[in-house]
């Protein structure tokens, strides 16, 4: 009987080992990022590495900073900002216009310990729409800003204000919305994202981006997820929530949360698809798309790091 419980004991403590080698060890600290998911296009080699630069550039600000032990919340933050500035992406400098030629932005923010979150929509003159966002979480009782009250209440806060033509570059096609999603050393979990919308869009159209749960959202307790894609299928799949409440009601992975919200629940619903960035509790990486592309980069402090197009 003894030996038998010896062989059982041995048996137990080898079956919890191997689980453990494969869930891997919880990483202290890992950011995602991303540029917009799309239709694969033909780019020139030097096109693509001035691309994946750029994304390697937005990631070494976030790596910088949780190396320094910096907050999640600040580091989704400064990324965005970065991403913002840049005229390259749907966001911020570089966003599109709207069927009457004029810039609506939107972004959202998303505090993983407490799930305080703050978000505007149809900014037209603020130059940081994920400040403006991050405003309404900390200095409002409220979630959800928009139009001509939420750059009022941003001015008040002390932003910088800008012409709608700043917002204007000579590329009539840039790349996508643009999101982060961070772990901190502390464990705490942060999303951001940030969006000019779709091209053409129909004045005070909204999308996805500022509707917290479906573009952005982020729970210590499971994950942070930052959409980019179709707006009105990620509103209608509640597709960042349903990541989450995946992973908590039925203990999927991720990986597993993230692919199954893509691949089962969007892909069949009409519409140009998108992609998400996940980064879970432990510090693994998701970063699922159903179409041609989604520029993305990432990196862990176990040394894991990348930068990729298609």
């Amino acid at each position: 009987m003894k030996k038998n419980f010896v062989i059982l004991f041995l048996f137990s403590f080898a079956f919890i080992a191997t689980n453990c080698v494969k869930k891997g060890v919880k990483e202290e600290w890992a950011i995602v990022l991303h540029g917009g998911a799309g239709s694969a296009k033909p780019m020139e080699p030097h096109v693509r590495q001035f691309y994946l630069d750029l994304l390697d550039q937005a990631l070494e600000i976030g790596t910088s900073m949780l190396q320094e032990g910096a907050d999640a919340l600040d580091v989704a933050t400064q990324v965005v900002v970065w991403l913002e500035d840049c005229p390259f992406f749907n966001a911020g400098k570089g966003a599109v216009t709207t069927m009457e030629g004029i810039h609506e932005l939107d972004a959202a923010i998303m505090d993983g310990r407490n799930l305080q979150a703050g978000a505007v929509a149809g900014l037209r003159d603020i130059k940081n729409p994920i400040l403006a966002a991050r405003h309404v979480m900390e200095d409002s009782p409220h979630v959800l800003l928009i139009g001509e009250g939420a750059s009022a209440f941003a001015a008040q806060m002390g932003l910088t204000v800008v012409e709608n033509s700043y917002f204007s570059t000579r590329d009539p096609d840039p790349n996508g919305t643009v999101g982060c999603v961070v772990l901190d050393k502390n464990g705490n979990l942060a999303a951001a994202t940030s969006t000019g919308g779709m091209s053409g869009k129909r004045w005070g159209r909204v999308g996805d981006v500022p509707v917290i749960g479906a573009g952005t959202y982020a729970n210590n307790h499971t994950v942070a997820v930052s959409g980019t894609g179709h707006g009105e299928l990620w509103i209608r799949r509640c597709v960042a929530f349903d990541i989450s409440a995946l992973m908590d009601y039925k203990g999927l992975s991720v990986e597993e949360a993230a692919a199954q919200v893509i691949f089962e629940k969007i892909d069949p619903m009409e519409g140009s698809g998108g992609g998400v960035i996940c980064v879970d509790k432990e510090g693994n990486i998701a970063m699922e798309f159903n179409t041609g592309m989604m520029y993305r980069a990432w990196a862990t402090a176990g040394g894991e790091r990348g930068a990729a197009i298609e």
